[in-house]
């Protein structure tokens, strides 16, 4: 089954939907969607590795966008819509916490978050419930994220092949190392956030 979803993404690659899928995915990641891009930015980068750049590129402006969205709902719809989502991912509790410290390390934490597998949704919400800039949110946010997707895109694109071949031999492998980041990134923002 993990060798028919894999093939599926890899041929999808070729699809003249999947840029605008992979766009749809991370926008909606950065304001309320679980699942981040890189299930479709990894494969599709894979399989092109010469347009690698341009995933990243569509990957880092449609994230900034979605986290705009994402920082409109911490705004101005957070009793509501924003709450909801910060209690289903079960970190409710911590959001006071989070918010006092957006007074002195908001930009760290904005630049350290985007670039790792903790959630940025997350940060998109708390960032316009706690008033952040919104200049400053969107600046440091194309920093982190464009960051994190272009170093993929650097990794795929100069090592594409060879990472290709690693992941086809131990596909199982390196799905159950995949889950386990997330999964890892998850845990560091519960405990973090």
């Amino acid at each position: 089954m993990l060798r028919r979803m894999y093939d599926w993404c890899i041929a999808a690659a070729d699809k003249p939907y999947a840029l605008w899928l992979m766009g749809a995915v991370s926008f909606a990641e950065s304001s309320f969607f679980p699942i981040p891009p890189d299930v479709m930015l990894i494969p599709m980068s894979l399989a092109r590795p010469q347009k690698a750049w341009l995933y990243a590129l569509v990957c880092t402006v449609t994230s900034v966008a979605g986290g705009v969205v994402g920082y409109a709902i911490g705004a101005l719809l957070y009793d509501s819509v924003g709450q909801w989502l910060i209690n289903l991912y079960g970190y409710g509790d911590k959001v006071e916490a989070f918010r006092a410290s957006y007074a002195e390390y908001g930009a760290w934490i904005i630049l350290l978050k985007g670039l790792t597998p903790i959630p940025y949704k997350l940060v998109t919400i708390t960032s316009g419930f706690a008033n952040y800039n919104l200049l400053l949110f969107v600046i440091f946010s194309v920093i982190a994220r464009g960051g994190r997707f272009f170093i993929v895109a650097i990794l795929l694109n100069r090592y594409g092949t060879w990472i290709r071949e690693a992941i086809e031999k131990r596909l199982g492998l390196w799905v159950i190392v995949a889950t386990a980041t997330l999964v890892l990134g998850f845990i560091i923002a519960f405990r973090l956030f």
